[in-house]
Order: C-alpha cells, then structure tokens, then sequence
C-alpha cells in the first residue's frame, strides 16, 4: 500500500508570508497541533510549524524561525511501511507529501490506525513499547502534575494509588481544561480577533501551553484525585496490536494503559508504538 491511498489531501497548512497569531489561529480553528508551511506564490513547502516548535521559541514572531525544516518530507508512493518508519525514527506525529517541491498532503500517525485495525494483527501489544510511562500518585497536587509533564515530555500521566494501581488517567488537556482563564482574554492576548464564536475552547487549548505558563495561570488548589478522568479505559498488556488501534480509533485515544494479569499499571502504549508492527 502507497502512502497516497492513506494521506489526507484537503490539508490545512499555514501560508508564508504570515505571523505567528496566523498560524496560532489556524492551530486553533482546525483543532491541530501541527501545520505544514508552504509559500503562497507556490505552495512550496517550507516545513512544519508544530506546537512544540513553538514551544520552544515563546519569543519569536518570525515564522522561518519557528519552522521546523528537519522533519522529512515523502513522495505519494512510497510505501507505507517505509513512512511508518519515518515517523517512529523521527518521533513526530505527521509527514508532508510532496510532489515535487509542492505540498499535495499529510499523513500522521493516526492514519495507520485503520490499517492495522483491519490487518488482524494479533502480536500482543506489550512487544511494541518503546515509549516511557510516566506514574503519578492520586493525592499530588495540580501543580506538580503540570510540572511533571513538562519536563517528561508526556502529555498523559497514569495515576496510582496507594497500593500503587492504576485509578486514573491525566492529560495535558484535562490540566489545561481547569485553568481559571478568561476564555475572552486569552483570546485578545494570543492575537485571535474579537470573534469568540470562531474558538472552540477544544482547539484554543492546544495552544494554550504558548502563553501560558504556571506563573499566569491559575489551577484549582485540588489533588489530582478530584479532576483525573476516573477508571480510564485499558488493556491488557496481550491485548493484540489490531484491538488497540481499533480502540484507539474509536476513541480518538492516543494512548491506552497497559495492565498485567494482576490488573496492575504494566506500561503505556502510544499511538507511534503501534507503527511498529508495520515495520
């Protein structure tokens, strides 16, 4: 199979010349985490503008210093197997399609799903991680969840309790969903416009995490305990690779806990751990 049967060919992609609230608009309309950068005379891509891109120039306006010109691009032919292997190699979650210079599409990790959905693929999921799995207890505060997900790089935390079992899931977005923040102003000072119908609350906290740091944010004074998402859905580490990316579709998850024979917390699989069975 060719990565143009899989690709999503209507794409949303950020336009050069334009600014950082362009895009950060853009981000927040479609609800995405990433956008390819083409230049408007051409559509030549220039690279991808991702959030953690941004995260990592807070500071800057100038798009062609935010860009990410390191992630590959792939040709419509190439099979998936190969992208699949790009995409896992390089740890990121989309891949521009080009033919030629010109932008025609992306694939992201998510466009597998189906694929090995279909594929009855029935090696056990516990072959396949290669990810960290990050454990919090369920008496932490807030703030320290925030911070652990920071510096860990992982968006979704399992959390314990006492007898150190999984009871709970946490995700960057459950965190940021609890923010006292004025939709309204948040809005104004990420350069969005006035038109508050235009921002669904889902896409502007994708983005949240550019402005707004733990110092201009205000978290409720509550355990971890009170806010995590209770009895997350989870699989048994033999759970087979094509069960977890059915549930992983279904839901729209982009990671599932993994328990043992004893129901207790063995690991986590993530969506690009599921790639893997491809390779």
């Amino acid at each position: 199979m060719k990565v143009k049967e899989i690709m999503t060919s209507d794409t949303v992609c950020a336009r050069a010349p334009s600014s950082r609230s362009d895009v950060i608009k853009l981000m927040v309309t479609n609800n995405k985490t990433a956008v390819p950068l083409i230049r408007d005379s051409d559509n030549q891509l220039l690279g991808v503008i991702t959030r953690q891109s941004m995260f990592d120039n807070p500071e800057q306006d100038q798009l062609a210093l935010i860009v990410d010109k390191n992630i590959p691009s792939i040709k419509p032919d190439l099979a998936i197997e190969k992208a699949a292997k790009l995409l896992i190699d390089s740890q990121i979650h989309i891949l521009p399609v080009v033919k030629g210079k010109k932008l025609i599409g992306v694939l992201t990790s998510s466009d597998f799903l189906k694929i090995i959905e279909d594929g009855n693929y029935d090696l056990p999921v516990d072959e396949l991680i290669h990810s960290t799995c990050v454990g919090i207890y369920k008496e932490s505060p807030l703030s320290v969840a925030v911070k652990m997900i920071s510096l860990s790089k992982v968006y979704a935390l399992a959390v314990l309790n006492d007898e150190a079992r999984l009871v709970g899931l946490l995700t960057d977005r459950d965190i940021f969903n609890l923010a006292d923040i004025d939709a309204s102003v948040a809005i104004s000072e990420l350069g969005l416009g006035d038109d508050e119908d235009a921002w669904t609350w889902e896409g502007l906290r994708n983005v949240m995490k550019l402005y707004y740091e733990e110092s201009k944010i205000k978290l409720p004074d509550l355990p971890i305990k009170e806010v995590m998402v209770k009895n997350p859905m989870k699989v048994f580490k033999k759970t087979t690779t094509s069960e977890a990316a059915k549930l992983m579709r279904k839901h729209d998850y982009g990671q599932l806990p993994l328990t043992d024979s004893d129901d207790r917390l063995f690991s986590m699989i993530y969506e690009l751990d599921l790639l893997r069975v491809l390779l």
